[in-house]
C-alpha cells in the first residue's frame, strides 16, 4: 500500500484529556496529529493541513447525548472533502446515529471506550487508503496531461481512451507513424486497429495522398489479387475493361489491410514481391508497375500459430512487421470503458445523455468479448430502447455475452416486444449496410458469424426476405 508521507491525523473532541490521550497513541506509532476542539478549529484544518484521516466526537457538548453537533461536523466535513475518511467516536447512546452517518459516508465509527489496537488499524489502513486514492489520482492527472500534450502534437484521428495501456499504445504508433516502414497492428476483433492505422497514416508524410482501407477477409479468394493488384481488360470473365487495383490508388499514400492473415498462399507471395522491391503486376499483364506505397498491416489471428501450421509466409511476417503496434482488448483497460461510452452517446444521440450507476456497473462487471465495436453498438441499443432521460443496465442488455441465446419469442396474441422490435431493426440495418453479406454485418456488430445467425433465427429474420426488402 501507498505510504501515508506527511499526511496527519485530525483529533477533534472537545474534551483535552481525550485530545492527549489520542495524539499520544498516534504519535508514539508514528502518525502525525492535530487536534482540534471546536467544529470551527476542525473545518480550518480540514481546509488548511494535509489531513488524511479525521477522528471525530460525536458529542461536543457534556449536557446532551444527541449527537448533533457531530452530524453537522460530519456532514460539512464530507462537504468539503467527501473522499476524506472520518471514523467517529460514539457513546452507545448514539450507536444509532453513527451507523446512520456511515451509510452517508462515514469510514467507520468506533465505540468509547475505544480500543488503541483496534483504532491504531482502523486509522492506519485508512491513511494508507488515502495515500493510494491520493496517489492514483496524481497519476489520472498526469495521464490527463500526456494525452492532452500527445494531442495536441499529433492527429490522434478522434481516438477516445484514458487508459495508461491505451496511451502507450498511441504514443508508440505516432513515434513511428513518420519512419515510412510497415506497421503490423495486433489485437482482437473490435479493439480500434483501424483507427491505429488512421493515426500511423495522419502523422506520417503521407497524410496529404490517399489512406486505402481493405479487409482481405472480405474478398472472395478468386477475387483478390485482382482487387490488390489490378487487371487487365480480358483477363478473366467480367473484365471489359482495364481497372486498377488498391495498391495504385494508394500509390503516394497508405495502404490498410486488415485481416491480413485470411491471404492466400498465393497472394501472400505477390504481396511479399511489392513490399520487397514495389512492383505489382495486374491480373492478366506481363509488365510490373512500379508503386510508391505504404503497408499498415492487421490481425486478430495467432500468427506464430499460422505460421507454424504453415499457413502463413514467414518472410512475408517480417516484412510486414517491422513494428508491431499491439492493442489491448477492452477487458483490460476498464479506465476506457466510461469515456467511450459517453463519447458513444454524443455520437448517435447528437447530446449527452447521463449513464444510471447501475449501467456503470453493468459495464464493468461485463468482460466485452467484442471490445470497443460491443460496447458502441450496445450503446446504440440503449438508445433505441431507453426512455431518453438516462441509459440503464437494462438499456445496455449486459446480463448475457454475446451470442447466449434469448427467451424464445412469444406465441401469437403475445403483446409486442419492444426490446426484440429494436434488436431486429438493428440487425437489419447491419444487414442492409453489408449488402447481405452476413460476416461483414457480424463484424459491424461486434459478433461472431455464428452468433449473428442465432439471433437472426431467433428474430426471424430471413436473409433472402431481407434483401429483397
Amino acid at each position: 500500500m501507498v505510504e501515508a508521507q506527511g499526511m496527519k491525523v485530525l483529533v477533534v473532541d472537545d474534551q483535552e484529556p481525550v485530545r492527549l490521550a489520542l495524539s499520544m497513541l498516534f504519535e508514539l506509532h508514528g502518525l502525525g496529529v492535530i487536534t482540534a476542539a471546536t467544529t470551527a478549529d476542525a473545518l480550518c484544518a480540514v481546509r488548511e493541513a494535509d489531513v488524511g484521516v479525521v477522528v471525530q466526537d460525536m458529542n461536543f457538548s457534556h449536557n446532551t447525548t444527541s449527537g448533533d453537533e457531530g452530524i453537522a461536523l460530519f456532514r460539512e466535513i464530507h462537504a468539503l472533502d467527501p473522499d476524506l475518511p472520518v471514523v467517529l467516536m460514539t457513546a452507545w447512546s448514539s450507536l444509532e446515529t453513527a451507523v446512520a452517518l456511515v451509510r452517508e459516508g462515514a469510514a467507520d465509527y468506533v465505540a468509547k471506550p475505544w480500543d488503541d489496537t483496534k483504532l491504531l488499524v482502523t486509522v492506519q489502513n485508512l491513511l494508507g487508503l488515502r495515500a493510494a486514492r491520493d496517489e492514483n489520482a496524481r497519476l489520472r492527472r498526469q495521464a490527463a496531461r500526456q494525452r492532452s500534450e500527445l494531442s495536441a502534437r499529433f492527429d490522434l484521428c478522434g481516438l477516445v481512451y484514458a487508459s495508461a495501456a491505451m496511451h502507450a499504445v498511441v504514443s508508440l504508433a505516432t513515434q513511428v507513424a513518420r519512419a515510412d516502414v510497415p506497421v503490423l497492428i495486433t489485437g482482437p476483433n473490435g479493439c480500434g486497429k483501424e483507427k491505429l492505422a488512421e493515426i500511423v497514416h495522419a502523422n506520417s508524410g503521407r497524410k496529404g495522398k490517399p489512406l486505402i482501407k481493405v479487409n482481405a477477409g472480405a474478398i472472395a479468394e478468386n477475387l483478390i489479387e485482382a482487387e490488390l493488384f489490378g487487371a487487365e481488360a480480358g483477363a478473366f470473365t467480367g473484365a471489359t475493361r482495364a481497372r486498377a487495383g488498391f495498391f495504385e490508388a494508394a500509390h503516394g499514400g497508405t495502404l490498410f489491410l486488415d485481416e491480413i492473415a485470411t491471404l492466400a498462399p498465393h497472394s501472400q507471395t505477390k504481396l511479399l514481391r511489392v513490399l520487397q522491391n514495389g512492383e505489382i503486376q495486374r491480373v492478366g499483364s506481363s509488365s510490373p508497375r512500379t508503386v510508391d506505397v505504404r503497408v499498415v498491416s492487421a490481425t486478430n489471428a495467432n500468427i506464430a500459430q499460422a505460421i507454424a501450421a504453415g499457413a502463413f509466409r514467414e518472410d512475408l511476417y517480417f516484412r510486414l512487421n517491422v513494428v508491431e503496434l499491439r492493442v489491448p482488448p477492452l477487458s483490460e483497460r476498464s479506465e476506457d470503458l466510461l469515456p467511450l461510452a459517453e463519447h458513444f452517446v454524443r455520437l448517435h444521440h447528437g447530446s449527452a445523455l447521463p449513464l444510471s450507476g447501475d449501467a456503470v456497473g453493468a459495464m464493468e462487471a461485463h468482460d466485452f468479448p467484442g471490445n470497443v465495436r460491443e460496447l458502441e453498438n450496445r450503446v446504440k441499443r440503449a438508445l433505441l430502447v431507453g426512455n431518453g432521460s438516462a441509459i440503464t443496465a437494462a438499456d445496455l442488455d449486459l446480463a448475457s455475452r454475446p451470442g447466449d441465446p434469448r427467451p424464445a419469442p412469444a406465441g401469437p396474441g403475445a403483446p409486442p416486444d419492444p426490446l426484440a422490435d429494436a434488436e431486429r431493426r438493428v440487425i437489419e440495418s447491419a444487414l442492409s449496410e453489408a449488402k447481405g453479406v452476413v460476416s461483414k454485418a457480424a463484424a459491424e456488430l461486434g459478433l461472431s458469424r455464428q452468433a449473428l445467425y442465432r439471433r437472426m433465427e431467433r428474430l426471424g429474420i430471413e436473409l433472402e426476405r431481407r434483401m429483397k426488402g
